[in-house]
């Protein structure tokens, strides 16, 4: 511990706080030595510990309020995790998507149709292709995976993009 004349401010390192008024050896001031309270660290620590909570708190709010705006917004969403070429009886390359149809919701949900969409360097589509997925239903929380080989050849594809078919599409 440090302590401090409070005439000449001479300090002095000690082990522990002495019991009785202590003497400068430099300018012979007696004082009696404060020792500081403990209390307010561990206020301050209280105090971190509650705003570190309290942030955790309003961080999860957050996350799962948006996660039930996305469920509301779209309950069901598709997405693709792969996507390669493979090559049919006649020697023409085509492309093999999966992926999964993904039910964000809490509700069951009917699977729709799915289309895939070509499309070349500019963005310009090429070609759609719908195809029905295997699945009927999708459990609230759950997902379900898909696999399709396109039909159309694989010329002039630079990216390939997944849709739900809602309705009467």
């Amino acid at each position: 511990m440090k302590i401090k004349c409070d005439f000449c401010k001479t300090e002095y390192s000690i082990e522990r706080a002495p019991s009785a008024p202590v003497k400068c050896a430099v300018c012979g001031h007696v004082w009696n030595v404060v020792v500081p309270s403990r209390r307010g660290a561990w206020m301050l620590f209280i105090a971190s510990v509650c705003a570190l909570l309290s942030a955790i708190v309003f961080v999860t709010a957050v996350v799962v309020k948006s996660k039930i705006e996305a469920a509301n917004r779209a309950p069901i969403v598709a997405e693709l995790s792969e996507i390669k070429v493979v090559t049919d009886d006649d020697g023409i390359p085509h492309f093999a998507v999966s992926g999964a149809i993904i039910n964000q919701s809490t509700e069951i949900y009917g699977v729709p149709d799915l289309v895939v969409v070509s499309r070349d360097a500019t963005g310009h589509e090429i070609a759609r292709q719908k195809f029905m997925p295997s699945a009927t239903l999708v459990e609230g929380g759950a997902s379900v995976g898909f696999n399709h080989v396109l039909s159309t050849p694989t010329d002039g594809v630079k990216k390939i993009t997944v849709e739900l078919q809602m309705g009467d599409e």
